[in-house]
Parts: C-alpha cells; structure tokens; sequence
C-alpha cells in the first residue's frame, strides 16, 4: 500500500498484519507530530482491505519514554509543531480507529507513553519493561486520555494507585495488574506481538471490526472529555513552582522539594 513520506514512523506489512515502528530511539519521545503519524497510519491500514490487525513498536530501548520535557522549556511548554495541533487532539485520534493493535512494549513505557500503549487493544511486554504513569511526581495532572482509559483497563483502585504513586511496574508486574497482556523474554516481544496479531487477523475481519466497535462504543469520545479535562488541569499546573521543582528533581534523580504553590 502507498504511503506517504513519514519522519517519525516506519510502516511495514506481512499478509494480514502491518506494522507501525516509531523511529525516535532509544526513547521514542512522544509529540504531537508523531503522534499524528501513527494517527495517519492507523486510518490508512483502516481503508486497507488486506490489513487486519496492526503492530504497535519502537525502535531502540524503550518503547516511550513519554513527553521530553528536558527540551521543551523550564514550563514544559511543547514547541510548534508542523501540524498546528495538540498532542490531545492527535492521540484522540488513535481510539477513532477502527482495526485491532497489539503494542510491544520493551524497556520503559513513562507517562504519555503508558497512554500509547493503552489505546492498543493488546500489550506484549518483557520482565525487563518499566510502565509508570509519574505525572504527578512532577506536580503534574495525568495526561494522554489516561484518566478514562486506565481505570477501564486495571480497575479504577489499580489506576488510583498507579497514578498518586507514580510507582514504576515491572513487565511481570504489570501483567499481574492486567496492564499487560502478555510478559515474553526481552528479545521475543515484537515476534510475540506479531503472532498475537497474526492470530486476530485469522478470524473474519469485518466480524472482527464490527466486535471492535461494539466493545469500544462511546469510549472514543469518554476518552476525548477526559483528555479536555486533563489538558485544563495541566495548563494551571504548568506555571506552579512546584512543577519546575518536579522537573528539576526528576533529571537531578532526587525526590522533589514541593511546597504545595
């Protein structure tokens, strides 16, 4: 299938199944513009007949490592982007979709990259991974949808947790929590997640899409309120001088100082 000129993403297929590789390693920062991309890609293999079920991957050693706040300022302002778009509105995009995704999830899945993976259908993770939704130990509220789509998936006390902690699971953790669907030696979890997607893509397809949609029904726009909400509480939160203390602790790897202004 013809694809565009993509920056951030490489697309591939193999009989049923395609696949969506970020290519911004080792950490495969979230931003808009690729978020957007994976977007694109997604609703291409939608109007794609022979593509049934999709890949989610990275390249390098993590699969998100989340927003790169290191590089966007001292508020965590994002910089312009070519689409002209918040990252929100981009990642509303992905739960719009219509075929099945399986993410394999290696190395560090950090705030919005938790969110990427989540608004997959499957997650294919390894012993080694690290999954933290650390938000709020950066004074910061949960972003990326996470505060509809989490609480769905591991039960809303699980999300609680994960979210006032800012904890860090492991892959074997986080299978136990039911974030994590599958927990495969390191080197054998993209083959895995392609066998998982390999086998969805031998039942019928348009029974296969049509499950999809009724199962997901009226959570694309639950997760777009949620995103609106969660982009109205970060707003404010940017300008707290306890968010550039989380910041400054975070890259200092130190527990920070907040004051609660």
């Amino acid at each position: 299938m013809q694809h565009e000129a993509y920056e951030h993403i490489r697309v591939s297929e193999s009989g049923h199944v395609a696949t969506i590789e970020v290519t911004r390693g080792p950490n495969n920062f979230v931003d808009t513009d690729m978020v957007g991309e994976i977007a694109d890609a997604l609703e291409l293999y939608d109007r794609d007949p022979n593509i049934r079920a999709i890949v989610l991957c990275a390249e390098g050693k993590h699969f998100c490592a989340g927003a790169d706040f290191g590089s966007r300022g001292a508020d965590g302002v994002a910089k312009a982007t070519k689409r002209g778009r918040h990252l929100y509105k981009e990642a509303q995009r992905l739960w719009r979709t219509k075929k099945p995704i399986v993410a394999a999830v290696q190395g560090a899945a950090i705030g919005a990259g938790v969110g990427l993976a989540v608004a997959a259908d499957f997650r294919v993770t390894c012993p080694e991974a690290r999954w933290s939704t650390n938000f709020t130990r950066m004074n910061y509220h949960p972003g990326f949808g996470l505060t509809a789509s989490l609480p769905r998936l591991v039960g809303h006390q699980k999300a609680m947790l994960m979210m006032y902690t800012g904890r860090r699971l492991t892959g074997e953790e986080a299978l136990e929590m039911g974030l994590a669907d599958l927990c495969v030696p390191m080197d054998q979890v993209r083959a895995a997640a392609v066998e998982l997607a390999t086998e969805i893509a031998q039942s019928g397809p348009l029974a296969i899409i049509g499950t999809r949609e009724t199962l997901r029904r009226y959570f694309a726009d639950e997760v777009a309120r949620a995103t609106e909400r969660e982009y109205e509480e970060q707003d404010w939160l940017r300008n707290t001088a306890d968010f550039k203390e989380g910041i400054k602790a975070m890259s200092e790897r130190r527990l920070p100082n907040f004051q609660a202004k």
